[in-house]
């Protein structure tokens, strides 16, 4: 499985057979560079955490040019099928198996409402089986005690935390959620593209090697692979 950050909490996933996207937010991210362009985005599928404009803006654009399958919860799922897209709407302890895998539908602390002001459900994040691996995609959250009944369930090879605090957790109780969800090692997203945001690099990745574990902060455009 190959990650792109494609800034903020954007995440290209790539697989054998299927491409996913998380949360577009890519025309509206001043941090983006130009040689990013979502026309070059054609996802199989993308999933969603949330209605907040910060991880839906593009959906509607990029699903002109791929006509992607979008899995959220009921409202945001809903949302998106009255403007004529397919949709997958799920809702939190919900799993169900895609062509590319199993994802499953997790419990998020934040909250959840379109630029228009339609209600957009609760926010969650997911876990996804996929190409032999798991990864937690938590979407943006508070530190919570339900991180603790992922791993009765499912070992990660990865989870992707926010890390940029005021909004969402901060580097400090990301840790604590990668201990929660016992994974060692961690992708950051969700911090700098705003000033309420914006994190110590050094600071952030010495505070994880000391718990043990690895973060990692990608560059817009750059990859890992798990």
């Amino acid at each position: 499985m190959k990650i792109t950050f494609l800034g903020h909490a954007s995440l290209l996933l790539e697989l054998k057979d299927h491409t996913i996207l998380v949360d577009p937010f890519i025309t509206g991210n001043p941090m983006v560079p130009d040689t990013l362009s979502i026309k070059q985005l054609k996802p199989d599928y993308i999933l969603l955490t949330h209605a907040h404009q910060d991880h839906v803006l593009d959906v509607e654009e990029i699903a002109k040019h791929s006509n992607p399958k979008i899995i959220s919860n009921y409202e945001i799922a809903t949302y998106f099928e009255k403007k004529g897209l397919r949709v997958h709407p799920m809702n939190h302890g919900g799993s169900w198996s895609f062509s590319f895998g199993t994802v499953k539908y997790v419990q998020a602390v934040h909250t959840s409402s379109f630029a228009d002001g339609t209600y957009g459900g609760q926010p969650g994040g997911f876990i996804l089986n996929a190409s032999g691996k798991t990864v937690y995609i938590a979407g943006d959250t508070a530190l919570t005690m339900d991180m603790k009944l992922i791993p009765m369930q499912h070992s990660l090879d990865l989870a992707v935390l926010p890390i940029g605090d005021n909004f969402t957790m901060g580097i400090e109780d990301a840790v604590v959620a990668a201990n929660f969800v016992e994974c060692n090692k961690v992708l950051g997203y969700h911090y700098d593209t705003f000033g309420y945001i914006e994190i110590d690099h050094k600071k952030a990745k010495e505070t994880f090697e000391k718990a043990g574990k690895e973060l990692y902060l990608l560059g817009i455009g750059e990859s890992m692979e798990i």
